[in-house]
C-alpha cells in the first residue's frame, strides 16, 4: 500500500545530495515540500533531525527521519514501489550501488581538483579519471539511453552530479575531466540525463552556482594551504561566503 503520510526534504539549493532526493521522489511521482537550510548556520531543525552529524539532505516521512541520501534513495525505492530505481536481479543491484559508492570517490577528486594546486591536483585529477573510465565502461556495455535501462534509475541519480554539477567545476577550476571525444558514452548519457522531464523541472542555477564556487574555491585552496588536504574540510566552517548567494554548499553525504 502505497504511504500517505506527509513528505519533507531538508536540503540545499544546488546540493547534488538533495537533488536526488528530489529527483527520486518526482519520478515516483511523490508529493513533497522542500525546506531550505543554510549549512554555515545550522538550524535547530538540522541538528535535531540528524544531531550527529548535522548534513543535508535529511527525508522526512510522518514521524520518521531518514539520513545520507543514498541511503534515502533506497528507502524511498522500498517505500513507493512506482517506478522502480534499482534493478531485480541480486547482481545488478549489487553492481549499482558498488559504481554509486565509485561515484562517491569520484565526487570527492574531481573537488579536490578544483580545489588544490600543483602535485595535489595532478594526483586527484588522476584518481577522478580512474573512476570515470569504469564509468564510461559501464556505460559501453549498455544499450540504453541510461544505467537504469530506457528510464533513469538508482545509480543514473547518484551519477547525476557528473552531468548537472561537474560542468560548472571544470569551468571555474579550468578543468577538463569528461572530455566528449575521450568519454563519448558518458557525454550522451549527460544529455540524456540533463534532457529526462524530471531533471529538467529544476534548470541549473549556473551565475549563482559559478559565483559561489570561485568563493568556495578560493577559500578551500587556502586552507589547504595551510592544514594540507585535510583542510578542504575546515571551509565548512566559514561564516560569511559570498553576499550574492542565501545558502551554501551542503556538507557531503
Amino acid at each position: 500500500m502505497e504511504s500517505k503520510e506527509i513528505v519533507k526534504v531538508v536540503g540545499f539549493w544546488v546540493s547534488p545530495y538533495s537533488l536526488r532526493v528530489e529527483w527520486a521522489l518526482r519520478l515516483k511521482g511523490v508529493e513533497y515540500e522542500f525546506i531550505e537550510e543554510d549549512i554555515y548556520n545550522k538550524t535547530l531543525l538540522l541538528s535535531k533531525l540528524n544531531p550527529v552529524h548535522k548534513k543535508v539532505p535529511v527525508l522526512i516521512h510522518g514521524e520518521k527521519a531518514t539520513l545520507e541520501s543514498l541511503i534515502i534513495l533506497e528507502y524511498i525505492d522500498e517505500t513507493w514501489k512506482q517506478f522502480p530505481l534499482l534493478p531485480e536481479d541480486p547482481y545488478d543491484r549489487a553492481m549499482a550501488r558498488f559504481l554509486a559508492d565509485l561515484g562517491e570517490k569520484f565526487f570527492a577528486n574531481a573537488f579536490m581538483a578544483l580545489c588544490s594546486e600543483g602535485d595535489e591536483k595532478e594526483r586527484a585529477l588522476k584518481q577522478a579519471t580512474e573512476s570515470l573510465e569504469k564509468i564510461e565502461e559501464e556505460l559501453k556495455r549498455k544499450t540504453s539511453k541510461f544505467f537504469g535501462g530506457e528510464n533513469i534509475g538508482y545509480l543514473d541519480l547518484a551519477l547525476g552530479w557528473i552531468a548537472y554539477t561537474l560542468p560548472v567545476w571544470e569551468e571555474v577550476g579550468c578543468l577538463k575531466i569528461v572530455d566528449s571525444i575521450q568519454y563519448p558514452s558518458t557525454t550522451v548519457w549527460k544529455d540524456n540525463f540533463l534532457n529526462h522531464p524530471v531533471i529538467k523541472f529544476k534548470p541549473l542555477p549556473k551565475d549563482e552556482m559559478v559565483i559561489y564556487i570561485k568563493w568556495l574555491r578560493k577559500e578551500v585552496v587556502s586552507q589547504i594551504a595551510t592544514f594540507g588536504p585535510s583542510g578542504a574540510r575546515a571551509v565548512l566552517n566559514i561564516k560569511s561566503p559570498p553576499n550574492s548567494i542565501s545558502n551554501f554548499w551542503a556538507q557531503i553525504e
